[in-house]
């Protein structure tokens, strides 16, 4: 199944909203990394983003479910890029080849 690198971005007038609706985000990750669909995902450490590492059948599948992120539902993400990651060495490969 394919892997996709997700990268989220935010605005700093964002942040007192990201702040109060965090704690459901990350159930919602949580319960994304126990479904099989989120192998890793963290923020940037300067603020502006994030990185989320999924496995979907395909972009459309994984694009629909991210419209279920709590931040995506609140509007607090300015910018979503999902791009195709194919990982050929390290910890992700294995999963890349199944």
């Amino acid at each position: 199944m394919p892997i996709f690198a997700v990268h989220y971005s935010y605005s700093e007038a964002t942040i007192p909203a990201r702040l109060t609706h965090r704690p459901d985000h990350r159930a919602w990750l949580g319960a994304q990394v126990e479904a099989g669909a989120l192998l890793t995902s963290g923020p940037y450490p300067d603020g502006t983003g994030a990185l989320l590492i999924f496995r979907a059948e395909d972009e459309a599948t994984l694009r629909d479910l991210l419209t279920n992120d709590p931040f995506a539902r609140e509007k607090l993400i300015e910018d979503v890029r999902v791009v195709e990651w194919l990982p050929v060495l390290g910890a992700f490969a294995a999963d890349a080849a199944s």
